[in-house]
């Protein structure tokens, strides 16, 4: 006899978008909280004068900044995005499975379409 868990959980689901929508969603939030402790570190930097914003100008504009500032724009985006689509839900709406499906798609593309077009604009600004 095998033992099995004593409540499903990974192992035993088989991966569907609304599952890793869930689990991005919770992920982006932490990732928001995380990054405000870079937003300050910029509001601190940017009131400590010159010298302080310059080093952190360096560090955020390096490849790996770049990364973590691309990585949290995202964030941004999908959080707000799946957010929104979960208001829809709480009106009654998207509670058939192509409608689930067809929504999460979207927040995946408007998230993907959003951080572009907010690189694109800071990068041609």
């Amino acid at each position: 006899m095998t033992e099995r868990p004593l409540s499903p959980h990974l192992q035993i689901y088989k991966w569907q978008i609304t599952m890793a929508l869930s689990i991005l969603h919770r992920a982006t939030g932490v990732a928001l909280s995380i990054g405000l402790f870079v937003m300050t570190w910029w509001l601190m930097a940017a009131a400590m004068g010159p010298e302080a914003y310059q080093n952190f100008r360096d560090i955020a504009s390096s490849p790996l900044g770049l990364i973590v500032l691309a990585g949290w724009s995202f964030a941004l985006f999908f959080h707000t995005c799946s957010g929104i689509r979960h208001i829809v839900m709480d009106m009654g709406k998207l509670f058939t499975i192509p409608e689930i499906y067809k929504g999460g798609y979207t927040v995946i593309i408007a998230a993907v379409v959003l951080t572009l077009a907010f690189w694109i604009a800071v990068v041609g600004a």
